[in-house]
């Protein structure tokens, strides 16, 4: 039996040898099949949290940004507000009203009323619209003194032409200051919120790539980067951990709520003077003839045609030149008085973290893609204005909601807007300047959020230039990265990132790549 065994075995031995060879070579190639399976999916698991991580920490800096705005532009509103005193305007127009029914309380009643309506009649009904449109009351303005009614009431014959010249004078000061108050507003809340999201998506951008070059350098104890910033608990990371550089470089947004704010005010006012500058208080306007009037105020101050618009230059109105910058860090209380000028100067070298951060918003600012967003905020901000809440509260033009409603009737009724008295128009706008500063919650702000383009705008701004932000790293540890982070807005995709390295303007090619992305098929 054992020998018939070992015969057996010894005339079939090639057969085995070649058997177990198949099988074992077939387990190693399984195995190593498996293996690099399980590599690939481990790399793609990686990447997709990597990817989420980067999302995540994209749409958290977005709401960081809607804070900082709701934070920031009450600053803005109050001076706006303070110096465009439209509530001081009504309340001395009341005053004349109070002061010319005390004289004619004094007349027979008889003798009233066998005439035409006066100019003055027709602005006391004005002035009634006004005061019942707009809520405004004497308790809400400081009041003068009591002897201004009693002047009024001695007043004689030779101050009647003088008192209908003043009156006349108050209601165009109330039309050119309620108008330029509320288009200011929307301008200035414009501008804050580009300013924010640039600001904030650069830094967001600087944490980000100290997540990398800490997980390059710092060995793989640390597998995925990092949702949370703790950059600034690291000083020997290059990116994100410099808290007064980054504390400086917010602090710019004070030019705009303290400087900025009244430069574009005076461009406003000029558009509103020149185009509003004919309508009387006595005037009937339509809701077509206000949005007519202005739109003609926004091509005055932005540019009539698409190519003026491109060519208009924010950039005075949102940062301080050079020579200003360190008169900023003063005022706002970054630096002091006594300190070093080696302290606080930033112009002094291009290399400075602050320097780069500075010059790279000036460029974003006059980058073309920067009109475009800001034109598409400033029609949904006007839009909001005009088309809502001055067509409904003063047209009583019936709200339409944006959600098709399946059980609603197919025929509408048709609403006849009639023309309007303009004090009317005047009190709604008085009354939305609040609104737009310091609305809770900021129906301005949210429209201007919904505007699609500003998200891509962030995004680009998130994931574009990481190469010459990183580039003092690589000189340093001769790190060199092949691939840019992948834009924020793509999501868990494997698209290549819009990132467009190595051109000469990669900002405005990958915004274009970003557009094309978000444009409807």
């Amino acid at each position: 039996m054992i020998s018939a065994s070992r015969r057996w075995l010894k005339r079939n031995r090639t057969p085995l040898a070649i058997g177990f060879g198949l099988i074992g070579a077939g387990y190693v190639a399984t195995q190593y099949v498996l293996g690099k399976i399980s590599d690939a999916r481990e790399r793609m698991s990686s990447d997709r949290i990597a990817r989420e991580n980067l999302r995540r920490r994209f749409e958290q800096n977005q709401e960081d940004c809607t804070f900082t705005v709701l934070a920031l532009l009450p600053t803005a509103t109050d001076n706006i507000i303070h110096e465009l005193e439209t509530e001081r305007i009504t309340y001395e127009l009341q005053q004349q009203k109070a002061a010319k029914s005390a004289r004619n309380g004094e007349i027979n009643p008889s003798e009233l009323g066998s005439g035409p309506p006066s100019v003055t009649d027709d602005d006391g009904r004005s002035m009634a619209s006004l005061q019942s449109e707009s809520g405004v009351h004497a308790s809400q303005m400081g009041i003068p003194s009591a002897s201004v009614v009693g002047e009024g009431q001695q007043d004689g014959g030779q101050q009647a032409q003088k008192a209908r010249k003043t009156k006349l004078q108050l209601w165009n000061d109330l039309k050119i200051s309620s108008i330029t108050r509320a288009f200011t507003l929307i301008y200035t809340l414009a501008l804050l919120t580009l300013l924010t999201r640039i600001q904030l998506n650069l830094l967001g951008r600087r944490s980000y790539l100290s997540s990398v070059v800490s997980l390059a350098t710092g060995g793989m104890e640390q597998s995925t980067i990092s949702l949370e910033n703790h950059d600034d608990d690291n000083p020997d990371q290059a990116y994100g951990n410099d808290f007064e550089t980054n504390r400086k470089y917010l602090t710019f947004s004070w030019w705009l709520l303290h400087r900025g704010w009244r430069e574009v005010m005076l461009k406003v006012e000029a558009a509103v003077k020149e185009v509003f500058g004919g309508l009387s208080p006595r005037d009937d306007i339509s809701m077509q003839k206000f949005s007519e009037l202005t739109l003609e105020v926004r091509k005055k101050v932005e540019g009539a045609t698409e190519a003026e618009r491109q060519a208009s230059r924010w950039l005075q109105y949102l940062l301080p030149p050079k020579e200003e910058e360190e008169f900023v860090l003063r005022e706002s209380g970054m630096t002091k008085e006594s300190s070093p000028s080696g302290s606080v100067s930033i112009s002094s070298s291009d290399a400075t973290p602050l320097r780069r951060l500075l010059d790279e918003t000036s460029d974003l600012i006059d980058s073309p893609p920067f009109s475009h967003v800001l034109t598409l905020l400033l029609d949904a901000g006007y839009s909001t204005l005009v088309d809502q809440k001055i067509a409904q509260q003063a047209y009583k033009v019936p709200p339409t909601s944006d959600v098709s409603d399946l059980n609603a009737p197919r025929v509408t009724e048709v609403v006849d807007v009639k023309p309007v008295k303009l004090p009317i128009v005047l009190a709604i706008l008085t009354r939305q300047a609040h609104s737009i500063g310091n609305g809770v919650p900021n129906e301005y702000l949210q429209s201007m959020e919904q505007v699609r383009d500003l998200e891509a705008f962030a995004a680009v701004v998130y994931s574009s230039n990481w190469e010459n932000e990183i580039r003092p790293v690589n000189d340093e540890s001769g790190i060199t990265l092949k691939d840019g982070p992948a834009d924020p807005a793509e999501g868990h995709t494997g698209q290549e990132s819009v990132v467009d390295v190595g051109s000469a303007s990669a900002f405005e090619s990958a915004w274009g790549k970003a557009v094309e992305k978000d444009a409807p098929v």
